[in-house]
């Protein structure tokens, strides 16, 4: 069962009551803008809504395992991020993030997990905040893109921004959709050792005239696998009061990740 670990680990990254209901179309004919006016764009497409409720068909696949799950996320911005995951109707998981903590545990081989976000950057090979966490669910740049220096252009009708000065240690890519603003792909590779974390969102819902994610994927690729998790949101809503019940059960093994 060390894969539904993996799996609710990698949601917790881990994304209706719908006015419209569209994924983002592809532009013709795109005109060329300044990076500056990318940004501000994207940033004025902020997510700025208190809470999210949502349900979400999560398919993980590795080279080894393919697993469908269901799953219940609930957010409150900036505050927490909790999901608990079910297989087959039969709860198996629950995760809770807040932005000093990762807290975990799993039914099957009754273990559990307390401790920093050191748990999810060993598995996505990026060192992640919860801010940054929270910003990859909502469909925004997971890095501040006010304080670095970007280079821009077009590509395949999509804007693109990358940093100005290469670095040593990572290769970053940021696509943007020209019609929302929203980020179409996130990509961050590790040069030391080759490791890739690429998020495409595939399209978005117009919520209440808050563009949020339908359905996107994540992949982590490094020399031994590949890890793909497909995230459909069957449904979300936005500022419904919410509460995040989290008690690890008596009994239970704590993970040593050492």
């Amino acid at each position: 069962m060390k894969n539904y670990f993996k799996v609710i680990v990698l949601i917790g990254l881990l994304s209706v009551s719908c006015k419209t209901t569209k994924p983002a179309t592809k532009a013709a004919n795109v005109k060329a803008s300044s990076t500056k006016k990318i940004i501000n764009k994207h940033y004025k497409a902020f997510f700025n809504e208190n809470t999210v409720y949502a349900k979400i068909k999560a398919k993980y696949k590795d080279d080894k395992t393919s697993v469908v799950l269901s799953i219940k996320l609930r957010m409150e911005k900036d505050k927490v991020i909790w999901m608990s995951a079910t297989k087959l109707g039969i709860p198996i998981a629950k995760i809770m993030i807040t932005p000093t903590k990762v807290r975990y545990y799993e039914k099957i081989k009754k273990t559990y997990f307390e401790g920093d976000f050191s748990l999810l950057s060993n598995f996505l090979g990026t060192d992640l905040t919860f801010t940054e966490v929270q910003n990859l669910l909502l469909g925004q740049a997971v890095l501040n893109l006010k304080k670095g220096k970007y280079k821009s252009g077009l590509k395949n009708d999509l804007y693109f921004l990358t940093p100005k000065e290469a670095s040593s240690l990572y290769t970053i890519l940021f696509l943007i959709n020209p019609e929302n603003y929203k980020l179409k792909k996130q990509e961050i590779q590790r040069l030391d050792n080759n490791q890739k974390l690429s998020v495409t969102y595939l399209s978005y819902k117009n919520i209440e005239e808050t563009y949020f994610p339908k359905n996107m994927i994540l992949k982590v690729i490094d020399s031994k696998k590949t890890t793909t998790l497909h995230l459909d949101f069957k449904s979300v809503f936005f500022n419904k009061e919410l509460t995040f019940p989290f008690t690890i059960p008596r009994g239970y093994k704590e993970i040593n990740l050492n």
